[in-house]
């Protein structure tokens, strides 16, 4: 059964269809229809319940470009997995609700549910547990808002840290001076910052220490306030390293703790710090959690299986 769907401009459908109608092909596997499209008409071919579903999707794809916002394939990608997780979504609630970054005019936006969660909780608790599997977007949404809250001055500072060198910091025998040393295991900090915002301006930004990057021993001894900050790769903290970090939070600031506790490096003796926070701050009611799966994994689709797979074999 045909169903027929009029839209009323050229440049908004090329950016809905996709280069070579590319984002139609992933609607039509999704559904399991046919969609003809030409010019600002479309034709979906199938069933008729399924095809109005997807007429409905492509709706509501239509209003959110109209509102200004571009549509990539990796959107097109979210939202059918956002459908797929509640039919009855309203995709205005993700793509409109941005997290706006710097200079850089982007609009970075939650892909699952639990991300959605995961920034609203940040914007609502001064400490936001984000725990997962790889791939879920938490040191990436987590930098955006540490970025928005700098750019809006809600805060007046970022500060980036992990622990480095499987979680005992012995960077001694590296070569080079302190952040020669320091540097290999914080670059995934710095490719999200860059990622977002001029090179340049970060460089700056560094250099006057209004952003810093620095290893988790930095940290003590610091009350950071004004702050936003961050901990990443918090699995390998140790059970005092974490009180220790989690005690450091000043007037104005938040904290976000990121980690994967399925990846833990510290020695078999040893307790992971992220591990005994999550059970310790569990009914602290000021203090938020998201814990994500493999379903909110946004990178390579092999990235999903990969982590399908290891569970699967783990005994």
């Amino acid at each position: 059964m045909s169903i027929e769907l009029e839209l009323d401009q050229i440049d908004l459908c090329k950016n809905l269809f996709g280069e070579n109608d590319n984002h139609l092909a992933l609607i039509e596997k999704h559904f399991g229809i046919e969609i003809f499209a030409r010019g600002t008409h479309l034709r979906i071919e199938g069933d008729q319940k399924i095809g109005l579903q997807a007429r409905s999707f492509l709706l509501q794809l239509y209003e959110i470009l109209k509102k200004g916002i571009t549509i990539k394939t990796k959107d097109i990608q979210a939202a059918l997995r956002i459908l797929e997780e509640n039919p009855n979504v309203d995709l205005k609630e993700f793509f409109l609700s941005p997290v706006p970054i710097s200079n850089k005019n982007l609009h970075i936006t939650p892909k699952t549910h639990l991300q959605k969660k995961y920034v609203e909780l940040i914007n609502e608790k001064d400490i936001v547990f984000g725990y997962g599997p790889a791939g879920t977007g938490k040191t990436y949404l987590a930098m955006a808002m540490a970025i928005a809250h700098f750019m809006e001055r809600r805060v007046k500072r970022i500060i980036l840290t992990r622990p480095a060198v499987e979680a005992g910091e012995k960077l001694g025998f590296l070569p080079g001076d302190l952040t020669e040393k320091v540097n290999p295991y914080l670059r995934p900090l710095y490719d999200a910052l860059y990622d977002m915002m001029d090179v340049e301006k970060a460089h700056r930004l560094i250099e006057t220490e209004t952003i810093e990057v620095a290893p988790l021993a930095f940290m003590r001894g610091r009350t950071l306030s004004d702050a936003f900050i961050i901990l990443d790769e918090a699995q390998n903290t140790t059970q005092e390293q974490m009180k220790m970090f989690l005690t450091r939070l000043g007037d104005r600031s938040k904290m976000v703790v990121n980690g994967d506790i399925t990846q833990i490096d510290l020695p078999r003796h040893q307790q992971s710090g992220l591990r005994e926070a999550l059970h310790i701050l569990r009914n602290v009611k000021d203090v938020g959690f998201v814990q994500f799966t493999q379903n909110d994994v946004v990178r390579h689709h092999l990235v999903q299986k990969v982590i399908d797979a290891y569970e699967k074999a783990t005994p």
